[in-house]
């Protein structure tokens, strides 16, 4: 963990301001604009899905990050060989690998590391011999982290969309259910030596329980926040988020 403050970082994701953009074309809303006020507000890396039907995020907007941030980039994308090329020709500080599928609307549910060992171990060597923090994007379950740790990946983050799908459908039981499996798995995750991330649908509602585990270093947040500036602004949200992390 960071030594300069016990805190939990926290990453927010820019896509959906690209989505907005995309939606009419022209540059505006500025996903770089959007991250510098991010920065300023107080978030630890800001995270981009450079996804391969670029339906958000487009190239140019990667060569901006790369150019403009002071906190660290973190590089969403699929595990494909289009993508570690952009990886190898930019070297972010970090670099997520996450499922993907055309038809899906957001990432839904963690890579398959279990099957693919293999293949992913080989296709993260130059990541990380080229100095990226690579990253795996899983469900909370004790064979993938193993494979995880395997593959020889030294972060994994760790797929929060059940837990906040359960309380926003008021099934409480089973959110309660998928806490508990978190926190394990976090311990677990702990125990084999890898860093431990979250994110994927967190809101105010929702951060502070997972904020609140002993071995989570950082969450990403993104549509829940991009979201909500349009109504509070972008800093405004961001600044509520962190002291709702802080105080957990």
């Amino acid at each position: 963990m960071d030594t300069q403050h016990n805190k939990i970082r926290l990453g927010v994701n820019i896509d959906h301001v690209a989505t907005v953009r995309n939606a009419r074309g022209g540059a505006v809303p500025d996903p770089m604009r959007a991250a510098l006020l991010a920065e300023k507000a107080g978030a630890d890396g800001i995270t981009a899905h450079l996804r391969e039907d670029r339906r958000h995020i487009v190239d140019a907007d990667i060569d901006a990050l790369m150019a403009n941030l002071t906190v660290p980039l973190n590089f969403e994308m699929a595990a494909t060989d289009e993508m570690q090329k952009i990886a190898l020709r930019h070297k972010p500080h970090a670099v997520c690998l996450v499922p993907e599928k055309r038809e899906e609307r957001t990432t839904e549910g963690g890579l398959e590391v279990v099957r693919e060992e293999n293949k992913l171990a080989r296709y993260i060597a130059p990541l990380r011999d080229a100095g990226c923090r690579v990253s795996i994007f899983i469900a909370a379950d004790q064979k993938q982290i193993e494979a995880a740790h395997r593959i020889g990946a030294p972060v994994i983050e760790l797929h929060t969309g059940a837990y906040c799908d359960a309380h926003a459908e008021r099934r409480f039981d089973e959110r309660d259910a998928e806490l508990e499996r978190l926190r394990d798995m976090c311990a677990f995750a702990t125990s084999l030596g890898l860093e431990v991330h979250a994110g994927h649908g967190l809101t105010y509602d929702t951060v502070q329980p997972i904020a609140a585990f002993p071995d989570i270093v950082e969450l990403n947040i993104g549509h829940f926040l991009i979201g909500e500036a349009v109504f509070d602004g972008l800093e405004t949200v961001i600044g509520k988020m962190r002291k709702l992390m802080d105080d957990a």
